[in-house]
């Protein structure tokens, strides 16, 4: 068998592993699941009316949506990294070192089972912001298959960065919590409100950050709101992350556990 076939079978394998557990174990992804769900709640029913700027809920929804989903995979990536931090402090990592299996799996199938959930938690997420009012009219087909590969690769992107943190983390605990920021980092974006709005010395933070450029270019292909250079920004801040996080994930992943 080529060294590339022991690899895609070994992978498939650890994903299938991986899925298991996330069914066996639903309670920490719709654990995850409630806080961008219930954020769109609070800020739709109880803000809209007065962060829209007097144009009404629908038209709030519609600007409030493309952050939420962002945030549903910043939300939902938390649970990577306590899961590879269970497996760390259970043993079972230094197991499959000592395996003859191929070593980039236990890595490539945690990170491709968690980028299938991130997808599946923002499609549920999104039909929830559907029945709420949020509609895309004018998006066309490439648009609408644009802001998939966009997320898709965001969520790749934090999926590695999650599995470096579970990785480093002494304990699940430790992992949950320092994965917060991925949480805490769309709430100072242009999530909620645009950056004009926010006092000038907050502005460069929200600004210069992974979620913003990513919010305003999905926002752009789905509502037809100007782009400008953040599509770029988005990409190259997903292809920077990914590298950075596969290349923390790997150096943890083969150091010598003595």
């Amino acid at each position: 068998m080529s060294s590339f076939s022991l690899a895609v079978r070994d992978s498939s394998t650890m994903l299938r592993r991986n899925l298991l557990h996330a069914r066996r174990y639903p309670s920490l992804t719709l654990n995850l699941l409630l806080t961008p769900v219930m954020l769109l709640l609070l800020f739709v029913y109880i803000f809209g009316n007065t962060m829209s700027g007097g144009e009404g809920r629908s038209a709030y929804i519609a600007y409030i949506v493309p952050g939420i989903l962002l945030m549903t995979i910043g939300s939902t990536v938390v649970g990577t990294a306590v899961s590879v931090a269970t497996d760390m402090n259970e043993g079972i990592i230094a197991r499959f070192r000592t395996m003859a299996i191929h070593r980039g799996s236990v890595l490539f199938g945690h990170v491709v089972g968690s980028v299938l959930q991130a997808i599946i938690s923002v499609v549920l997420v999104g039909a929830v912001g559907v029945a709420m009012g949020f509609r895309s009219t004018d998006a066309t087909v490439v648009e609408w298959l644009a802001a998939f590969g966009l997320l898709a690769l965001f969520a790749l992107a934090f999926t590695w960065i999650a599995v470096g943190m579970g990785m480093g983390s002494p304990n699940a605990e430790a992992a949950s919590n320092n994965a917060m920021p991925l949480i805490l980092l769309p709430l100072i974006s242009s999530a909620f409100v645009p950056l004009h709005s926010m006092p000038g010395w907050f502005q460069p933070i929200a600004e210069y950050q992974p979620f913003t450029p990513a919010i305003e270019t999905l926002r752009g292909l789905l509502l037809g709101t100007e782009i400008g250079n953040n599509w770029w920004i988005a990409l190259a801040w997903c292809l920077g992350l990914s590298l950075l996080g596969y290349r923390w994930s790997k150096a943890q992943f083969d150091r010598d556990p003595a």
